[in-house]
């Protein structure tokens, strides 16, 4: 991903700032706006009230001058309160602005991930993307709070101050102050672009720390069989030592660039003071004046010493920013052609989908195709077995269904309609699959089942275990459908896991079924029992199975035997025996093999 311009990554955040139709949105930014001036307004008043309060203590006799300065220390201390009063008021206001803004773009880069192909996600790292995403909404956050209420109020203060001074004073004061500003200014802006190379490499590193540390976890039993726990810990510290590098040059180099902001103000500071000075002691100007323009100064610098910090902050935060807004930027290989169609989700709304595989030609590199010219049809209700050896193409024959890549030649049909001119949300409710490595999330088994349709009544998710043969499990269980079954499902055996899967689709209701390999991971045994449920579920509905077992596949309607995306075979189980093809030969050896298995 090429790194982004910060002015980009601005452009990107101003939409989410400025939201169109949003009107309390805009209310609120704008009001916001006249607190910030009001505080700026009352912040630079300050030192001109302290000043005429110090002129009028000064001795000059009579005691009744003494109401004078009561009712301008009086004025300093309002004037005091109400800057810190509108300025409180500016960052209660606006809050609830920031918070949307980071709210949206979140949800918006959330969604876009999901929109995104499957090649995307394959070639991608998950923990880079989540860290990606989390660092990219701090960084919102910081941006709109830093920038908009003190990068803006600081740049108001000093051309407020700059013209007082040209009034009160002359114009020698107003350009050392000018000139003291912009050489402050311009030395943090080019050393702090200089610097923000090392918190890219820190956010670069740190996310592959946490890609390591993620999928090393994740595969804890695979570390564990092969006693690579050392390997492990290597990879992760070698990671980490690079950060540590990365980390170390940025505070030294946020050293330096501390040390020359002090010695910049410093030096502004010392030149001004040594001109009022002298003009006090040449009698043109009073104390108060003296103290004026030491109290502008100091007033004035504080937040310029702030802003370097400030800057740092935002350019942090828009480094911070650019991968998320990246990433939000990545365009989706596969779309929904415009005034798509929307397919009947449910075989409860409708009956089961006609499919057709027509010519399909496909590969994930053009250099490498995988389905090379694959055509079957299975009528609505029917089913489909597809066999062949690992490596011809079954799974992809899953992926294009679901649309997560377009075919590159030829065409699937749906009903007739072509899969492309369907929308990808329809065509992907319309099918329930049951994959041979069943993924289930860190939460409970109710949850998990009831993910097939979030809303489904607690009367309709025990209907389903009951179909998919695992609500006695689950009653048998303390905690019953509240158990949690663990990352991935890991507190959950193969067979059960793949029950709780098989509930997960006879609530999603599909009119197409897919069982990819849905048993081979399992023992002969477990096998037999999760079969009947899948003939549950596959009852009335379109059914592709994807097997490798073939003792599964030989009720289907119609088997093909892929080899090498084409079909080699096609035909009955019994059909395909009397052949004594591809078929019969992998039959014969499943068939010898687990002779051998019953014999052990």
């Amino acid at each position: 991903m090429q790194p982004r311009s910060g002015l980009q990554t601005v452009r990107s955040l101003l939409p989410y700032l400025w939201p169109k139709g949003d009107l309390a949105s805009h209310i609120r930014i704008v009001v916001a706006a006249v607190f910030l001036i009001a505080a700026k307004v009352a912040t630079v008043l300050v030192p001109v009230v302290y000043s005429r309060a110090v002129d009028a203590l000064a001795p000059k006799g009579g005691a009744a001058m003494l109401a004078v300065p009561v009712a301008l220390i009086g004025a300093y201390g309002l004037l005091r309160v109400a800057s810190a009063g509108f300025g409180e008021l500016r960052d209660a206001v606006f809050a609830a602005v920031q918070q949307r803004a980071v709210r949206r773009v979140a949800r918006e880069t959330f969604e876009h991930m999901h929109r995104l192909s499957l090649r995307f996600h394959l070639d991608r790292q998950t923990g880079g993307l989540s860290r990606a995403i989390d660092r990219g909404t701090k960084g919102i956050e910081n941006v709109l709070r830093l920038a908009v209420f003190n990068i803006i109020p600081t740049l108001l203060e000093v051309g407020m101050v700059t013209v007082i001074f040209w009034r009160l004073f002359d114009w020698r004061y107003a350009t050392l102050t000018l000139t003291a500003v912009a050489l402050y200014m311009g030395f943090t802006l080019g050393f702090t672009n200089w610097r923000v190379r090392f918190r890219r490499i820190m956010n670069e590193v740190e996310s592959e720390a946490q890609t390591k540390s993620l999928d090393s976890l994740l595969n804890y039993e695979t570390v564990k069989y092969f006693g690579n726990e050392t390997h492990e810990a290597r990879r992760f510290d070698d990671a980490l030592a690079r950060y540590e590098r990365a980390a170390v040059r940025s505070q030294v180099t946020l050293n330096m660039l501390n040390l020359g902001q002090a010695a910049i103000i410093a030096g502004g500071l010392a030149l001004v003071m040594l001109m009022a000075a002298e003009e006090v002691r040449a009698g043109t100007l009073t104390v108060g004046k003296f103290v004026l323009a030491n109290t502008y100064l100091m007033q004035l610098y504080q937040p310029l010493n702030f802003l370097g910090f400030v800057y740092r902050e935002i350019k942090q935060g828009l480094v911070d920013m650019e991968q998320m807004f990246g990433l939000l930027g990545a365009a989706q290989e596969v779309r929904d052609r415009p005034g798509a169609l929307a397919l009947p989700a449910h075989l409860s709304g409708g009956q089961a989908v006609d499919l057709v595989f027509e010519d399909v030609q496909f590969g994930y590199r053009p250099d490498h195709p995988i389905l090379k010219g694959l055509s079957f049809h299975v009528p609505a209700g029917g089913s489909l077995a597809i066999v062949g050896p690992t490596g011809a193409g079954k799974s992809t024959i899953n992926r294009l269904l679901f649309r997560f890549y377009d075919v590159s030649g030829g065409r699937i049909l749906l009903d007739g309609h072509d899969l492309r001119d369907i929308t990808q949300d329809s065509v992907r409710a319309a099918i329930g699959v049951v994959p041979q490595d069943t993924v289930l999330f860190n939460d409970t088994i109710r949850y998990n089942i009831a993910y097939g349709r979030p809303g489904a009544t607690q009367a309709e998710i025990e209907r389903a275990a009951r179909l998919a043969q695992v609500h006695d499990f689950v009653q048998r269980l303390p905690d019953g459908y509240e158990t949690r079954v663990g990352e991935r499902g890991l507190k959950l055996s193969g067979g059960e896991k793949q029950r709780v899967a098989i509930a997960r689709t006879i609530l999603k209701d599909p009119r197409i079924l897919i069982l990819d390999e849905a048993t081979s991971a399992l023992d002969t045994r477990t096998e037999q029992d999760i079969a009947t449920a899948l003939r549950a579920v596959a009852r009335d509905r379109t059914t592709l199975t994807i097997a490798h077992r073939l003792s599964t596949v030989v009720d289907a309607d119609q088997i093909i035997v892929l080899v090498d995306g084409r079909v080699a075979e096609r035909g009955t189980h019994g059909g395909l025996l009397a052949l004594d093809g591809v078929y019969a030969r992998m039959w014969a050896l499943q068939a010898e093999q687990q002779e051998h298995e019953v014999a052990a």
